[in-house]
């Protein structure tokens, strides 16, 4: 063989190594990517041949797809619609758009991802209609209503999230005021883009997803449980540690007052314990420990509660933010949850869910798993843990000082007979605003099954005057009620 004929040898096995390479890439390693690319028509139009997997919860599907007479062939059909919605979101073909779990989990519930091609090319060889995957969610129906109707039957607006803190499963997921799904749904692109349009307008906002996004609100008093870890792990204080207990406090370096809710000292002594300050919920000691402990003790132990981070649970979380480089009159703020500090439910009842679970904060999860329609697992989501953000012990001794709060201290709107409830509640100040009410915490004390967090905008209808004891405490109590089958 001559030289030139060994050169043209080589320049043709390149070639054909690339194109391998190419094809291979494009049909394994992003065969996804391409699948889901909304420029992708071929994928769109084939898409409307195959039946949408369902999303279920225990034994029930709360969506669903059936045969419809157009082109897309199938209709999304969904179940107790605004109280799912949050969960769900909705899934329209006409208009080539959706939200929520349709959207995070859209390559599996259509058919498309890699996972279901093997079970696709099986339904195929024996004849059976195309279908996408269908999704286990880890939602209680019970729960969900529960809190459902508990924000919804009084007008709240508000949200409510409820985890199993040894795994992080999310059990509820609230958003009021709801919307109907099916609605954005339908097929009729016009009717749809009228009840689209028309909620967008809605001064009370139905699309947000209170729960994990939307307009963050101030954790008021439930960030004290926060500040309280701060101090613990810092190996410097303990639940019994004293801080001074004036009635009035002086922010460092300016002639700005704060006082407690009730404008008195912190219980009758000249010193207050954290635990104190915890169970009666005092602002001024809280206030006094965060300037002690310092702005990057604070924030430090924040993040590890997930602050400042992106989660998704797959759907996207809007990160809880704690501020940077915050000087001591703003830090004293955030000890009481005001200032620049702005979370969503779903951060709160992380942070109760770490506290429960001895100090071990779990990623939030919403889905247990991928199943055929004949219940044969796809894909099985596993527990993943977050960060550990105190020991077991501390944990302890901060459960023992919420649960006081609710038996006789400023949480016992959440108290149930016969069980321990840990407890936080908070009274958000928004400004001249009407206040966002709180409550975050578990139950049972000693062996948690549930960490719940209620946020109520718009001061439950009562502005200035509602309080996280009086109307978020009792929602809290009702989810508990409703995981404990009481």
């Amino acid at each position: 063989m001559t030289r030139e004929l060994r050169r043209l040898s080589f320049v043709i096995l390149a070639m054909f190594i690339a194109l391998f390479i190419a094809t291979s890439w494009i049909q394994v390693v992003d065969a996804d990517n391409l699948a889901q690319n909304p420029a992708n028509t071929r994928t769109r139009l084939d898409s409307y041949q195959i039946q949408r997997g369902s999303l279920l919860v225990g034994g029930n599907a709360i969506a669903t797809s059936v045969p419809v007479a157009d082109r897309y062939q199938y209709q999304r059909v969904y179940t107790d619609a605004a109280m799912w919605a949050p969960v769900t979101g909705y899934y329209n073909p006409a208009l080539q758009s959706s939200t929520g779990i349709e959207r995070a989990l859209n390559p599996e519930l259509s058919g498309s991802s890699s996972n279901s091609l093997v079970a696709e090319v099986e339904r195929i060889l024996s004849g059976q209609p195309q279908q996408g995957l269908s999704a286990q969610l880890t939602m209680s129906a019970a729960v969900q209503k529960a809190a459902w109707d508990a924000l919804n039957e009084n007008g709240y607006k508000g949200a409510v999230v409820a985890l199993e803190p040894s795994t992080g499963r999310v059990l509820a997921m609230v958003s009021t005021p709801g919307f109907d799904t099916n609605k954005l749904a339908a097929h009729d692109t016009s009717a749809v883009d009228a009840e689209h349009d028309r909620l967008v307008a809605d001064p009370l906002k139905p699309l947000y997803n209170r729960a994990i996004a939307g307009n963050l609100n101030p954790p008021g008093s439930t960030f004290k449980l926060v500040v309280a870890t701060a101090a613990l792990e810092s190996g410097k204080y303990t639940m019994e540690s004293t801080l001074p207990n004036p009635a009035r406090y002086t922010l460092p370096g300016t002639s700005r007052q704060i006082s407690n809710a009730w404008s008195g000292t912190c219980g009758p002594g000249e010193t207050a314990t954290i635990a104190d300050a915890i169970r009666l919920s005092c602002n001024i000691p809280m206030a006094e420990l965060a300037v002690e402990l310092g702005d990057d003790t604070v924030r430090a132990t924040a993040e590890k509660y997930g602050f400042n981070s992106e989660l998704d649970v797959p759907l996207a979380v809007t990160p809880s933010t704690y501020p940077d480089g915050l000087n001591a009159p703003q830090t004293a703020l955030t000890g009481f949850g005001q200032g620049d500090v702005r979370t969503t439910p779903l951060q709160m009842a992380m942070v109760a869910a770490g506290i429960a679970n001895g100090g071990a904060v779990m990623k939030p999860r919403m889905v247990d798993a991928i199943i055929a329609d004949d219940f044969a697992p796809y894909k099985k989501y596993t527990d993943e843990a977050l960060d550990q953000v105190m020991s077991a012990e501390q944990a302890k001794t901060l459960t023992a000082a919420m649960v006081q709060g609710v038996a006789s201290g400023a949480a016992t709107g959440a108290r149930i007979d016969g069980v321990d409830v840990a407890g936080k509640t908070g009274t958000a100040e928004n400004g001249g605003n009407p206040y966002t009410l709180w409550f975050t915490g578990f139950a049972p004390a000693e062996n948690p099954k549930v960490a719940v967090a209620v946020a109520v905008e718009d001061g439950g209808g009562k502005g200035q005057s509602g309080s996280g004891d009086g109307i978020a405490a009792p929602i809290a109590k009702k989810v508990i009620e409703a995981v404990l089958g009481r």
